[in-house]
């Protein structure tokens, strides 16, 4: 994550950073993704290195997104606070409600401090959960690894459509806005390399993420 290092004046993160998973494997993944990142070529950097598997790859990633969109995130948290952001919203057509199906079942709106809050709980649940993440080199991912990290990335999304749509301006204001477009460029390349995302829910930044597709 040295690419996307924020300035001294903003080391400032949501929750404590987490590491690759899987191990000596999962280091040796995430020092893969540093180097190609390095070399400008996000592009590149996305795809599925030769014979690596493919779940050890969407797991390293997947930490990577959490701990990215934890950073940016963090920036933010003085500014959106439930009194600026009452819903967790996408401009004015798109607002997302909370349930993890577990201890919320039935959606329920909540404001978007209290949202992110929720799903980063969620998240680090899952990244923490050994028989969905495993630690160990060469454990078994479960056969539904794809389907969870698709809900992961798939909620990751909505806290980058509601930054971009609510919280722009202080991101530019803050000199942050060449991070917050890498990262989700990255993000984006990846979720589309691996059919992680429907299109419809990419609905919010659908220029952007065109731009970024050049489709």
């Amino acid at each position: 994550m040295s690419l996307f290092g924020l300035g001294s004046r903003n080391q400032k993160t949501f929750r404590p950073k987490k590491s690759a998973p899987s191990g000596s494997k999962g280091a040796q993944l995430q020092r893969h993704i540093d180097a190609t990142l390095g070399s400008g070529n996000l592009r590149e950097a996305v795809r599925l290195p030769l014979g690596e598997d493919i779940n050890e790859w969407l797991a390293v990633n997947t930490v990577d997104f959490f701990n990215q969109v934890n950073i940016l995130y963090g920036t933010l948290t003085e500014f959106c606070t439930p009194s600026n952001c009452p819903t967790m919203s996408a401009g004015p057509k798109y607002e997302y409600r909370w349930a993890d199906g577990v201890t919320i079942k039935k959606p329920i709106e909540v404001s978007a401090p209290k949202y992110v809050e929720y799903l980063m709980d969620w998240i680090e649940a899952q990244l923490d959960d050994e028989s969905v993440f495993p630690q160990k080199l060469g454990a078994p991912f479960p056969s539904n690894f794809k389907d969870v990290v698709k809900t992961i990335v798939k909620r990751l999304f909505r806290v980058y459509a509601h930054i971009y749509h609510s919280h722009f301006q202080k991101i530019v204001s803050l000199k942050e806005e060449a991070h917050l477009n890498t990262c989700f460029k990255h993000f984006v390349l990846f979720t589309w390399e691996f059919r992680l995302i429907n299109k419809e829910e990419l609905a919010p930044l659908n220029e952007l993420v065109e731009s970024i597709l050049q489709l």
